[in-house]
């Protein structure tokens, strides 16, 4: 009976101590994958990425299309005014290139540039009429003067003061300087023509050079050395001077004379002519 009782006692505290024994947690159980598929916000992303290509894709297309509609068609490029310089097939070339679409859809800004990039077309203005016809109006170029840069390229300059590559057949005077100086030689020129028309003489040419030295080659040969323009002795001074004395000291000196230094304070120097 003892020994019943004993292995009942070791049976019954096994089960205590298996039922008083603490539970171990369960192993969570990893998910079926954490790659792009199972990433909510990349694939929003995605999605709006692509419906915004999509619609950009399908905006262009209905543009090229609307292009091409038969509706309101262009029909005529009309130019305003009359041109001296600026050649007809000139005109026409650029617009068959750049005028294209219906009257809704032409690029007014394209054909603009595309008009201001012909020889001697210094402005071009481009509407639409309707209902169409393109209206254009172009400002030409009117040259003043030839310019002579360090490049060598024959240029022209208008009445602007701006450089333009051209070629024309008349007597214009010759400005030679710096790159980018050739308003402030045009405006030169205007005083220097101005008070020489006082003693009938005219500017043939006038030179800025790198130092900011002013030479004036006149219509009778004769060179005028200004040098620098300073706030004591400006130029206008020293040709205020010139055209005072000109007349009796200079034009009728008994040897002859080819240039004439102005860049003294209170007077000037006479260069002869070599002989021989």
């Amino acid at each position: 009976m003892l020994e019943r009782l004993r292995a009942s006692g070791d049976k019954d505290g096994r089960s205590k101590a298996s039922r008083s024994a603490p539970s171990r947690p369960a192993k969570q159980q990893k998910p079926a994958g954490d790659g792009f598929w199972h990433q909510p916000a990349l694939l929003n992303l995605c999605a709006d990425v692509l419906i915004i290509a999509a619609s950009a894709a399908l905006a262009w297309t209905a543009v090229i299309a609307l292009q091409r509609l038969p509706f309101y068609p262009l029909r005529e490029v009309q130019v305003m005014g009359e041109l001296s310089q600026v050649q007809r097939n000139q005109i026409e070339l650029a617009a068959r290139t750049v005028v294209q679409g219906n009257f809704f859809t032409v690029n007014i800004d394209a054909a603009r540039n595309a008009f201001e990039k012909l020889p001697w077309v210094r402005r071009a203005e481009v509407r639409r009429q309707w209902p169409d016809r393109i209206e254009l109006r172009i400002e030409e170029h009117v040259p003043v003067a030839r310019w002579r840069g360090v490049d060598g390229e024959p240029r022209l300059v208008n009445t602007y003061g701006e450089v333009f590559s051209g070629s024309v057949d008349l007597p214009l005077p010759m400005f030679s300087g710096p790159e980018g100086t050739s308003s402030e030689v045009l405006a030169r020129y205007k005083e220097f023509e101005s008070a020489l028309a006082k003693i009938n003489l005219h500017p043939k040419v006038v030179a800025l050079s790198a130092r900011e030295a002013w030479q004036v080659r006149l219509d009778n040969g004769l060179l005028l050395d200004l040098g620098r323009d300073q706030a004591k002795l400006p130029l206008a001074t020293r040709v205020a001077r010139f055209t005072e004395y000109y007349p009796n000291a200079i034009k009728r000196s008994q040897v002859q004379i080819v240039a004439v230094d102005m860049r003294y304070p209170n007077g000037f120097t006479l260069r002869p002519a070599r002989n021989g």
